[in-house]
């Protein structure tokens, strides 16, 4: 869908952006192409590591048969601790045309991203289909994107994990918490990290919770739309991708299936732990 025939579905609305600190700009230029405002709640701040472990753990990370990044910040992190430069036989990966492009900057030209720019789609690379024996370079941060280490494992791979960057949680201002509680415009919420959820709504004084559960759920795939679900939410879209103009374009679309358990839940909760 355009952005266009999504419009009409967010104007005046306020787009609630998870992203972390510093990092709401995107969210903020699509939105207001489609005459939206974003309210930020980011769960975290992005904290590049430097120290000695994680310098050597990104030399061999680096050294692998085949090297993934995770996101655009694991791209910045690393950038910051070595120069990047793909070795003769080698594969990088990225999870999503953003990553790869914070690649393309760095100086590695040949990268290959999935379409569908999710961890699933990432497992789906053909690169990513025969590993068994082969070294696997994640270039990542604590937590996040816990579903690929585990589904490379299982086909076989060696992980070698560089944790280039963590995650510091942040608690919402009280700025932001008052104005979430005086806003009485329709509420859109861009939904792109399982954790970035989980670490909001524990967040959230519970007379909050309400209020958020009204939100339209602009979820990046069908499992993150599941765990909105699950988490209490009954507005949910399914967006084609990640990027800001993606999540908000699927404001239009179709309400997502849910089942009749998911029907019966009156508000937002605390999302269950895996």
């Amino acid at each position: 869908m355009s952005p266009d025939a999504a419009t009409p579905k967010l104007r005046e609305c306020y787009v609630i952006s998870l992203r972390p600190v510093g990092n709401h700009a995107p969210m903020r230029r699509a939105a207001a192409a489609h005459g939206a405002r974003v309210l930020a709640l980011s769960p975290w701040r992005i904290e590049p590591r430097r120290d000695a472990a994680a310098r050597a753990a990104l030399r061999e990370a680096l050294r692998a048969d085949i090297v993934l990044f995770t996101s655009p910040a694991a791209v910045r992190a690393a950038t910051a601790l070595q120069r990047l430069r793909a070795r003769r036989g080698q594969a990088w990966l990225a999870v999503g045309a953003g990553t790869a492009s914070a690649l393309h900057r760095a100086g590695v030209a040949d990268v290959a991203a999935p379409e569908r720019m999710d961890s699933e789609g990432l497992l789906a690379l053909p690169a990513l289909g025969t590993v068994r024996g082969r070294r696997v370079g994640l270039v990542t941060a604590p937590g996040g994107r816990d579903l690929i280490a585990p589904a490379l494992a299982q086909r076989g791979a060696r992980i070698f994990r560089a944790e280039v960057y963590t995650r510091i949680p942040v608690t919402p201002t009280p700025r932001a918490l008052a104005r979430l509680r005086s806003l009485d415009a329709p509420l859109c919420l861009a939904l792109s990290s399982g954790e970035a959820l989980r670490m909001t709504l524990d967040a959230l004084p519970a007379d909050l919770l309400p209020r958020l559960g009204r939100a339209r759920v602009l979820a990046a795939s069908e499992r993150l739309a599941q765990l909105a679900r699950t988490s209490g939410f009954a507005d949910v879209r399914v967006a084609a991708d990640a990027r800001p103009r993606s999540l908000l374009a699927a404001a239009g679309l179709a309400p997502a299936r849910r089942s009749r358990a998911s029907d019966s839940i009156p508000a937002p909760h605390r999302p269950p732990r895996r």
